[in-house]
């Protein structure tokens, strides 16, 4: 479980930071046999920075959570 919250925690972080990105997509316009007309659009993705500070907390709570107690 340790490792997972380490995970979450890195992950959060990042969307906390970065709230979204661009994928590139093409799609093709006009195909008249030897012609071909593509456009590029860039789709957005995003996410509210919420999400990635409750992705934190979980992860910090796991790993705190995992830790084994010694004797």
């Amino acid at each position: 479980m340790k490792n997972v919250g380490i995970v979450l925690l890195v992950v959060g972080l990042l969307m906390t930071i970065f709230s979204g990105f661009n994928i590139n997509t093409k799609k093709k316009v006009v195909d008249l046999g030897a012609l071909e007309i593509m456009e590029k659009r860039k789709t957005p993705v995003y996410w509210s920075p919420i999400t990635g500070a409750v992705l934190a907390i979980i992860g910090v709570g796991l790993y705190l959570g995992g830790r084994k107690k010694s004797n």
